[in-house]
């Protein structure tokens, strides 16, 4: 209370003035856990009173509020006001009012963590971020933080239209959005490691400020469904290539021997019963016959048993085992197979220097012109 006291010939005269001095509210921090919420102001006389409201509404008895008041040597206030989280109210928005004492002023902060976003790098990527009301005049800052201090990457002022931005090429707004309240970042190519972190916008006005976190996971890109079946089918190929390949160097020239062999076999059998080749007739001569007479005991039992090796190679080469007629098939086009007895006509004079009249051997008998039997 101050005084004023005149005196003059006409008489005197006081006057008392009251004065009171005020710290108005400079600005409002906001903070927020997975449990609770709060807001804190300094230096403010007298003190101030302090409201809560969320974004959709929740009820009033969803929310839990407490307030502390604290005092300097100076006599001014420190506000502190923590709002416990009761229920599922995450991805809200939460908005703390500071109110001064005479009605004159009020000082508005929100602030939402939205949820966490996931992308695949190289994808662009929209981080979402909305004024909650109409600014007029106003700033935009981004700030990102991964592993170290949170760092401003861009920063819009709607007076000057100025931006500053650290992650050009990399990072931009709209600037038609802007004007209504909408800063949300695009990002062009996300980099898995350069990129994920937590992104903080910030709207301050002239009396308020709204926060908006949200945590950016941006993964390793995955292959698409056409992609895969691009490689499905690409693999599928190659390996059908590989056994053809395969096939052509191993089955098929093991094939070819085995075929080989058995018209070799083939021929050996036939020639020996009366097989025409090159149109000439071939008899058996002596010492064939006598030495087919001293085998034959020894090779009767082992057709058979050569047979089932045949066979055995045959299914392991990819062959199938020939018949009397694919034998035929497989020898020479000029050579044909007596399927019945020939009459073995004596052998004339010149013929081999063999005389039927004089032929004599130990162990045979000339029983008949041309046959020969011991």
């Amino acid at each position: 209370m101050y005084k004023c006291y005149t005196s003059t010939r006409k008489g005197n005269q006081e006057m008392f003035v009251n004065l009171e001095v005020k710290a108005l509210i400079q600005s409002v921090m906001m903070e927020m856990t997975e449990e609770t919420v709060s807001c804190s102001s300094h230096n403010i006389y007298p003190v101030p009173q302090v409201t809560w409201a969320t974004d959709p509404p929740s009820a009033q008895e969803a929310r839990e509020n407490y307030t502390v008041k604290t005092t300097d040597h100076k006599g001014l206030f420190t506000v502190e006001s923590t709002l416990r989280i009761l229920g599922n109210l995450s991805n809200r928005t939460y908005f703390c009012s500071f109110i001064s004492a005479d009605k004159t002023q009020v000082w508005s902060a929100s602030r939402k963590n939205q949820e966490d976003i996931t992308q695949e790098e190289g994808h662009a990527l929209s981080i979402p971020c909305t004024a909650p009301h109409s600014l007029q005049n106003f700033s935009l800052t981004w700030t990102f933080a991964s592993s170290t201090d949170p760092t401003v990457i861009l920063r819009y002022d709607s007076r000057t239209r100025h931006t500053f931005n650290l992650w050009e090429g990399q990072a931009e707004l709209d600037q038609d959005l802007l004007l209504m309240g909408d800063g949300s970042l695009l990002l062009h190519k996300p980099d898995r490691e350069e990129h994920s972190g937590t992104y903080t916008c910030t709207f301050s006005g002239l009396q308020s400020r709204h926060v908006v976190q949200t945590t950016v996971n941006v993964t390793v890109a995955t292959i698409s469904v056409d992609e895969q079946s691009v490689q499905r089918s690409w693999w599928s190929t190659a390996a059908s290539a590989a056994f053809v390949l395969f096939t052509v160097i191993v089955a098929l020239p093991q094939c070819v021997r085995q075929k080989a062999m058995e018209t070799r076999a083939a021929s050996h059998r036939y020639n020996g019963t009366g097989l025409v080749e090159d149109g000439l007739h071939k008899d058996l001569n002596i010492a064939a016959s006598y030495m087919i007479g001293q085998r034959e005991d020894e090779f009767n039992g082992q057709p058979a048993q050569f047979e089932a090796q045949d066979e055995a190679q045959d299914e392991a080469a990819g062959c199938v085992p020939k018949t009397a007629e694919d034998l035929s098939a497989a020898l020479p086009p000029d050579a044909e197979i007596d399927q019945e007895e020939t009459a073995v006509e004596p052998p004339v004079e010149g013929n081999d220097g063999l005389q039927s009249s004089s032929l004599e051997m130990d162990g045979f008998e000339n029983t008949e012109p041309g046959i020969y039997a011991p």
